[in-house]
């Protein structure tokens, strides 16, 4: 089997010389028409983030309205309020932690349809809820699946996506959570919060049913020796004219390679820890970022602000802008690199989607399941801080104190995008984990 020639030089350069690489219009061709149903297959998934987006500002309209309650066990104070915010990161940090067990034992798709349990449970606690408990149980559940939805779909997305159109479809996940979180903005101008869990259940149910007639990854069944069922799976995922035995021969000579588990060993070694190591600071320095807090009490924060509209038309623009800034970091990621997008553009066109599926593309495929859940674990007890903390700084200090840390932490972001975080532009999967092998700076020297 031919090795990636990562220290070829000149135009010419191409890690495997007999597949020259498709012109920027066949790149397009394939993308938009032969990938019908790797489409279907990302779309099945990522309605799991569609639930996480919309779980995750569940309590944007919510703690308002319990906060002027005329009952009493429903009725909330500040520092009930905050935890009621909060409580889902604890959740989602659980689901993150199980994620590191359950996206190797039951593989992607299997662990992405587990999450609907606690998802279904949890929104039909809060819709029934009858006292605090039950609101923070149902927060609880719905974020433990959030958790593990964010840990387990960027690897299956990335694992069935071909190079092409690995960064378009990488920003699916980040897109259908701010659309599920606009989703809940829009329902929250129409319907009181207790049809707003309900509402929530009919995603679950769609993708659970929509991911039974799905395939698994092609990786994750290599790793698993059911070599027949990856080469079936990759065969449905690719057009009918693609060289898939060529692609199939690649994974499966890398899976070969990485086929026993990481020892503590290895896990000292360059190669493994460094793309760990980026993978888990880019999720730091998102949450850091502050736009779990924000995202949570974003009507909260406009209440205490003198904007003309009222807080919840408000927090559905946000929402609005969220989303289209998403759809145009989709449609140029694979155009302008991952690394232009983080430098140039804010949060939702860049530290939102890019790192997700930064997170998903570098991690090694011998660590990818455990390390995924511990990017999402250390992401949402971050998270947790944060959100608890954030209503009782402002009480403290004023709304400018957290902000002015958000902004700081979003330099601090910059210099590390430029100093450590590579660009896997057109790059497969393969390609990119033997350039962490190489322990070059660059993919072209």
């Amino acid at each position: 089997m031919q090795e990636p020639l990562l220290g070829a030089e000149g135009l010419d350069y191409d890690t495997f010389p007999e597949k020259p690489p498709p012109s920027p219009g066949e790149r397009a061709r394939v993308g938009a028409l032969q990938n019908k149903r790797v489409f279907l297959a990302t779309f099945a998934a990522v309605l799991g983030n569609f639930s996480f987006g919309y779980a995750l500002v569940y309590t944007s309209p919510v703690i308002p309205a319990l906060e002027h309650s005329s009952d009493p066990d429903l009725h909330l104070t500040k520092t009930q309020a905050s935890w009621f915010g909060s409580v889902f990161t604890l959740g989602a940090a659980a689901g993150g932690l199980s994620a590191m067990v359950l996206n190797d034992l039951l593989g992607r798709k299997l662990s992405i349809m587990f999450s609907a349990i606690p998802s279904a449970a949890g929104y039909a606690l809060m819709a029934g809820a009858h006292g605090l408990w039950m609101l923070l149980l149902g927060r609880t559940l719905t974020g433990f699946a959030g958790g593990l939805t964010a840990a387990c779909i960027p690897v299956y997305v990335s694992e069935i996506a071909p190079a092409g159109v690995r960064g378009a479809l990488g920003a699916t996940p980040q897109l259908m959570a701010v659309f599920g979180s606009l989703s809940l903005y829009a329902l929250g101008l129409l319907l009181p919060w207790r049809w707003l869990a309900v509402a929530g259940e009919g995603p679950v149910l769609v993708m659970v049913l929509l991911l039974s007639f799905m395939p698994n990854s092609p990786r994750f069944l290599l790793s698993r020796g059911r070599d027949e069922e990856a080469l079936q799976a990759l065969t449905w995922l690719r057009p009918a004219d693609a060289d898939v035995h060529w692609e199939f021969e690649q994974i499966q000579d890398n899976v070969r390679r990485q086929s026993s588990r990481v020892s503590w060993a290895e896990a000292r070694d360059p190669h493994m820890y460094r793309p760990v190591l980026i993978a888990l600071l880019m999720r730091f320095l998102q949450q850091l970022t502050g736009i779990t807090p924000i995202l949570v009490y974003l009507q909260s924060i406009f209440d205490s602000t003198a904007v003309l509209l009222p807080p919840k038309d408000d927090a559905a623009i946000v929402g609005a802008v969220r989303l289209l800034s998403v759809l145009i970091a989709a449609f140029t990621m694979d155009l302008a690199g991952r690394k232009v997008l983080l430098f140039v553009s804010g949060y939702a066109m860049g530290w939102g989607p890019i790192t997700w599926l930064l997170m998903s593309e570098i991690l090694p495929l011998r660590a990818r399941g455990v390390a995924s859940g511990l990017c999402v674990l250390v992401s949402w007890l971050t998270a947790f801080v944060l959100t608890k903390s954030f209503l009782l700084v402002v009480k403290a200090f004023s709304l400018q104190v957290p902000f002015f840390f958000f902004a700081a932490i979003c330099l601090v972001s910059l210099v590390f995008t430029g100093c450590c975080v590579p660009e896997t532009k057109g790059r497969s999967l393969e390609q990119i984990e033997s350039f962490f092998s190489s322990r070059r700076r660059s993919f072209l020297h």
